[in-house]
């Protein structure tokens, strides 16, 4: 168990599968949370630390002419291109962990949710106490993925398949929730496996 003094629940799962849902409602508990993502785009926001290497080793088209970042043509290269979505990850995750580290390190509540679509891929499990990955079935999670950001099939799968396969997720976290199910079926899950963590079950450990 890493030594923190917060208890770290990763929190993890594809896109459209339901995590941030997940999130605030772990937050409504009690918990409190370190979205990655929110931390990367403020990385790539204008004046953003990680636009000078994005730039260097993308070039200016994926720029827009007033200087900010052009996230469609990025995503267009980026998932097409394991290769260069890699080397985005190089620029992008070792500040995100930085910071994520520091957040860890702030934080006083008894529980804090890491929320990371790239917890395995980034290596940020190994921050974590526990694992949980939100799932979806196939299917709909391409339907989900083509309403929110209005892809087309194609181009919905092309996303999923940049992200570490669904069943290889699941297999690593500790705990599975589907999320497919009605909202409150969902809830009552998070609600009993909240309750029962160790920091949460004062009758853990006698």
């Amino acid at each position: 168990m890493p030594a923190n003094k917060t208890y770290v629940l990763g929190l993890t799962g594809g896109i459209s599968c339901g995590k941030s849902a997940a999130a605030q409602y772990l937050v409504s508990l009690g918990a409190a949370h370190i979205d990655a993502d929110a931390i990367s785009r403020a990385l790539t926001a204008p004046g953003g630390a990680a636009l000078p290497e994005i730039r260097e080793l993308f070039g200016n088209g994926v720029f827009r002419p007033d200087g900010t970042l052009n996230r469609t043509a990025l995503g267009q290269i980026v998932f097409a291109d394991a290769a260069r979505r890699a080397a985005l990850e190089g620029i992008i995750h070792p500040r995100v962990r930085a910071e994520i580290l520091a957040r860890i390190g702030a934080s006083d509540a008894p529980v804090t949710v890491l929320d990371a679509p790239l917890l395995f891929e980034a290596g940020l499990d190994a921050l974590c106490d526990t694992v949980w990955s939100m799932s979806l079935g196939a299917r709909e999670q391409i339907e989900r993925v083509c309403l929110r950001d209005g892809l087309t099939a194609e181009q919905a799968q092309a996303r999923i398949d940049s992200q570490l396969p669904m069943a290889v997720r699941n297999a690593r976290a500790d705990q599975v929730i589907d999320s497919g199910r009605p909202i409150e079926e969902t809830r009552a899950t998070l609600l009993q496996l909240y309750r029962a963590l160790p920091v949460n079950n004062k009758e853990a450990g006698r």
